[in-house]
C-alpha cells in the first residue's frame, strides 16, 4: 500500500471522529486548545489501536482465505464507506449534546467512531501492510482531523458534519473499489 493510499484510508476513517469532533467543539462556549487535544488523543488513539487489534485477528487467518482477501477487502471497505455515507444523511448527529470529557463518554465515542477501524486493521492483514507505520500514521491523522474538527465546530457549526462522513465513505468505497480491481486485473 502506497503512502498515498494510506492517507486516504486514513482520512477515510477518521471522518467519524472529524464529525464527532466538529459536535464537541459546537457545544464549546469558546474554543479551548487542551481539549481540542484531549479529543484528538482520545480519537486518535483508538483509531491506532482498533486497526492493530484487526490485523491481529486477521493474520490469524490470512493463510485460509488469501485466494479471495481482495473480495474481502473491497467487501468490508465498502461496507463501512457505504454506512458512512447513510450516515451522513441521518440527522442523529444533529444533536451535539453537551461538551463532556468525562473517560466513561469519550471511551465510548472514541470506540463509536474507531470500529471501522478493526475491519480495516483485518483487511490489512490480508494485504500484508506494515501495520506498525500505518496505524501510527492512522493515528496520527485521526488526532489531527479530531483537533480540527474541535476548532471547525466551534467557529463554523454543523454544517460540515455530514459532509465529512460522506466523503469519508466515498474514499472507503474508492479505495475497496481499487484493491478489487488491481488484484482482478492487475492495473
Amino acid at each position: 500500500m502506497s503512502l498515498i493510499e494510506l492517507f486516504l484510508v486514513a482520512t477515510g476513517v477518521s471522518m467519524d471522529a472529524f464529525a464527532v469532533a466538529i459536535c464537541k467543539g459546537l457545544t464549546l462556549p469558546r474554543m479551548n486548545w487542551k481539549h481540542a487535544f484531549i479529543v484528538g488523543l482520545y480519537f486518535g488513539g483508538f483509531q491506532s489501536l482498533m486497526p492493530f487489534l484487526g490485523y491481529l485477528l486477521g493474520s490469524q487467518f490470512k493463510d485460509v482465505i488469501i485466494s479471495f482477501d481482495h473480495w474481502i477487502a473491497f467487501i468490508l471497505l465498502g461496507s463501512i464507506g457505504l454506512n458512512m455515507i447513510k450516515e451522513s444523511f441521518s440527522h442523529e448527529l444533529d444533536d451535539c449534546g453537551d461538551f463532556s470529557l468525562h473517560p466513561g463518554s469519550m471511551l465510548l465515542l472514541a470506540l463509536a467512531t474507531s470500529i471501522d477501524a478493526l475491519a480495516l486493521g483485518v483487511t490489512f492483514a490480508f494485504l500484508s501492510v506494515k501495520i506498525l507505520p500505518a496505524v501510527f500514521f492512522i493515528g496520527l491523522t485521526a488526532f489531527i482531523f479530531s483537533v480540527l474538527g474541535v476548532k471547525a465546530g466551534n467557529l463554523f457549526g454543523a454544517k460540515f458534519k455530514s459532509k465529512a462522513e460522506f466523503a469519508g465513505g466515498l474514499i472507503l468505497i474508492f479505495m475497496g473499489g481499487e484493491i478489487l480491481i488491481d488484484q482482478l486485473f492487475g492495473f
